[in-house]
């Protein structure tokens, strides 16, 4: 029999060298709450961006193509089993890719690797004719499960459903998803043969085939179906439909240029914001004895906010700059120069921005109509003070939209205006030529109280109005809907040109801009007033078309004289008194 005291010792040594054994043997968490030796496990990592919109000038957040190239290579390097993919919108957007129609953005993904990629709506801007040639320099391949072709009731030529993947043993599903809405977010007939499915159904259809006959270890969703997350983490957006997909092991989001990195209803959803300024990751666990899933961690690399550590590749390099200096003489021509910023944001900015007032301006100037509009998604970013390049009006305005006229009814117009505010989806709408006050207060459809033409004349509901607005809303973009316009005329004039040729006319003059939007939340004045509160500047609405009827003035009048007359009589009774 052991005495208390060495019973006491013989124990301590006994949970020491239990506890010397448990740290010796490191462990990890499964998924199923058991513990495997990371010597056991496998770990791939699937890197992806999206919306990359042939972003490779280095400019503010956005890294540029080699620095881009760099921070992929890196991940590359740590760990060999690294897939890279894109949730789509590769192209189209800057003036180096769009007047190269994707050369360099083809080359800069030959360069990384690139697997696969979702098809974004932006990949139509140019209807079809490059998507193979795209995949064939880039080395890659379109996925998209859910877009068939109208005439054949196939799915598309130039993408493949699924894509299998094979790493260090493991099979990796990916499926493709295309957002519904590509139908009216790009030019209608480039997609108008095309039937874009319900992504819940096509992507169950998928990935149960991946999983019960292809036996794939796992499927991702490698999608262009938006996404958003809150800041208490909260994830919401298309792309969290897919969750309900019992097949499916993880989503990768795209198309509405927001970072996301989370978990929804268990499991893992990426999306890394926009022009290569966030890589996201999902890295995968698996048990080697048995390539069972053990995990799927999320995470999101902001690059910008580790911008010293970020290194040139030189390959990438290399090709910008050849690129680059065959350009350069195009992009750096200077067209204009303004003392003023033209700052737009189409979903933070209330109402009509100084850019979009301007654009809008410009339109029906070069068009000749009373009234502009285009969609705030159709400009991509400010114009700072200073020089206006025609690099910086590529990407201002990367789509090749040209001015459409119109006639439309005072009715169709406040429809049209309507769909534009508040408009959460696809951003405000941008107006000129017409001053509206509204009520936001009230529910959409409903809010505008009053519509006057610039020279104070009130819209009425059943006159019409010359309009000028782009090709892509003219026919339905955006959900606009000009269906009952008369006249409409396509006058091919793209309006990036009109632009230019604006203000090329200033000659050394600058532009200065004197902005007021003309989206007003508030009641319009019954009178000329001498400052107008909503917009801060003064303003004065001709009497012509004024909210107070002839009746009203009559009945005024006839008020002030009964009142005279009284103080008359009145008058008379004291002087008698």
């Amino acid at each position: 029999m052991l005495k208390a005291k060495s019973k006491r010792k013989f124990l301590s040594l006994l949970v020491a060298a239990m506890m010397t054994v448990g740290l010796s043997t490191s462990v990890t968490a499964r998924a199923d709450g058991n513990t495997t030796k990371p010597t056991d496990t496998k770990v791939i990592d699937i890197i992806s961006f999206n919306d990359f919109h042939g972003a490779l000038d280095p400019s503010g957040k956005t890294p540029g193509m080699s620095k881009f190239v760099g921070a992929i290579k890196e991940y590359q390097k740590a760990n060999p089993n690294t897939i890279v993919v894109s949730g789509g919108d590769n192209y189209q957007g800057t003036a180096m890719s769009n007047l190269t129609y994707g050369e360099p953005v083809s080359k800069m993904f030959k360069e990384i690797g690139l697997v696969a990629s979702a098809i974004g709506n932006h990949e139509y801007d140019w209807g079809t004719k490059y998507m193979d040639q795209w995949q064939k320099d880039g080395g890659f391949e379109f996925l998209a499960c859910n877009i068939y072709d109208k005439n054949t009731s196939k799915p598309i030529t130039y993408a493949e459903p699924y894509k299998i993947v094979e790493m260090d043993g493991i099979k990796i599903g990916f499926i493709g998803l295309a957002t519904p809405e590509t139908q009216f977010k790009t030019k209608s007939e480039n997609v108008a043969g095309l039937e874009f499915r319900d992504p819940v159904k096509a992507a169950t259809e998928w990935a149960d085939k991946l999983k019960s006959e292809d036996k794939v270890d796992v499927v991702i969703a490698l999608t262009h179906l938006g996404a958003s997350q809150a800041a208490d983490g909260t994830i919401t957006g298309e792309a969290t439909d897919l969750t309900k997909v019992a097949s499916i092991d993880g989503i990768i989001a795209g198309h509405t240029h927001n970072q996301v990195s989370g978990y929804v209803n268990g499991k893992p959803i990426i999306e890394g914001y926009y022009s290569g300024r966030t890589l996201a990751n999902l890295k995968m666990t698996f048990s080697a004895a048995d390539n069972k899933l053990i995990s799927i961690e999320p995470k999101a690399d902001t690059l910008y906010n580790r911008a010293d550590t970020l290194k040139d590749d030189p390959n990438a390099l290399a090709i910008y700059k050849e690129y680059r200096d065959r350009l350069q003489p195009i992009l750096d021509e200077v067209v204009g120069i303004t003392d003023t910023e033209l700052s737009h944001d189409r979903f933070k900015h209330q109402g009509t921005s100084p850019l979009g007032k301007w654009t809008c301006d410009v339109m029906r100037k070069e068009a000749g109509t009373q009234i502009g509009i285009t969609n705030g998604g159709g400009l991509r970013t400010s114009i700072a003070k200073g020089n206006i390049t025609m690099g910086n009006l590529y990407e201002v305005m990367p789509f090749d939209n040209t001015l459409v006229t119109m006639k439309i009814t005072g009715a169709q117009l406040k429809k049209v205006i309507e769909h534009g505010i508040y408009n959460d989806k696809y951003g405000w709408v941008q107006v000129s030529g017409v001053k509206v006050y509204y009520d936001k207060d009230k529910e959409a459809g409903n809010r505008i109280s009053d519509m006057f033409l610039d020279d104070g004349t009130k819209i009425e509901m059943d006159k019409l109005y010359s309009v000028v607005t782009n090709d892509f809303m003219s026919t339905g973009g955006d959900e606009y809907d000009f269906s009952g316009a008369i006249d409409m005329h396509d006058t091919n004039i793209p309006i990036r040109d009109a632009l230019v040729k604006a203000l090329k006319a200033l000659g050394d003059k600058h532009l200065v801009y004197d902005y007021s939007n003309p989206l007003i939340n508030g009641k319009a004045p019954v009178a000329p007033v001498e400052d107008d509160k909503n917009t801060g500047n003064a303003e004065k609405l001709p009497q012509t078309g004024s909210v107070i009827s002839t009746e009203s003035v009559a009945a005024v009048g006839i008020i002030m004289i009964i009142i005279g007359s009284a103080v008359i009589i009145d008058r008379k009774k004291k002087n008698a008194a």
